[in-house]
């Protein structure tokens, strides 16, 4: 544990910022699987959609790079793609 009370304030700052993007990926992760899951139906593009634009909003904050953006965005098409193909 800290001694210093600027490092103090420093940890419980680090620890909100650790829970907010714990949670920001969590629900990156559910999106995108959502997304594949409902390929092929009604709501394959509202759920597609609204994974892309949760996926830049992540990368708009500091929350992923921008370049992990991109590479999850094109895979996640691709495999939407392969799942409506598939079905």
């Amino acid at each position: 544990m800290a001694n210093i009370k600027s490092q103090m304030k420093r940890n419980r700052q680090n620890e909100k910022r650790r829970l907010k993007n714990r949670a920001w990926r969590s629900e990156l992760r559910t999106r995108k699987k959502n997304a594949v899951t409902t390929a092929g139906t009604d709501d394959a593009t509202a759920a597609l959609r609204l994974a892309i634009k949760r996926i830049d909003s992540a990368a708009a904050r500091g929350i992923i790079h921008k370049n992990k953006a991109n590479r999850d965005k094109s895979r996640l098409m691709a495999r939407v793609r392969a799942a409506e193909s598939a079905s």
